[in-house]
């Protein structure tokens, strides 16, 4: 049954605590976040407070933020570029040629150095989203329905 979760403050604090630890960004968002039975985490406008949401079967709601499991946090791409602008660690410049390939949904091989987990990606001023960096391979999670075939 599809089901949203108001967070309370322990709950955000938590996730904001693993934004801090995987990209050194120390954030505090002025929304209401939502958490779904997916550990899909959404942000919205603090007012969704004022409408009684345990009426409504939503299973999403505001704009995809994140997920969280056992493998960490990992951005969507509208939180990479929420996050990026302040991130310190964990981020890696992508040139032109990597920046097509990863659109078109390709993993990249790259050397990162001090660089572990969830990645955000970069490209000039751009924030291209997340990936996940492992052995001089950072893997792809663009959606199927958000890639891009450039000519």
């Amino acid at each position: 049954m599809p089901e949203l979760k108001i967070l309370n403050n322990k709950e955000i604090k938590e996730i904001y605590g693993f934004i801090e630890k995987q990209w050194g960004a120390k954030v505090k968002l002025d929304y209401g976040f939502l958490k779904n039975n997916k550990n899909r985490v959404f942000i919205i406008s603090k007012d969704i407070s004022k409408i009684d949401i345990s009426k409504l079967r939503l299973n999403s709601a505001g704009m995809y933020f994140c997920e969280i499991d056992n493998k960490g946090i990992r951005l969507s791409i509208e939180g990479a570029q929420i996050i990026g602008q302040k991130a310190a660690k964990n981020t890696v410049e992508l040139n032109e040629e990597e920046t097509k390939k990863w659109f078109k949904g390709e993993d990249l091989e790259k050397e990162c150095k001090d660089c572990s987990g969830f990645v955000i990606l970069k490209h000039n001023k751009d924030f291209l989203g997340n990936g996940k960096y492992t052995n001089g391979r950072i893997l792809n999670y663009v959606g199927k329905t958000r890639r891009v075939n450039l000519l």
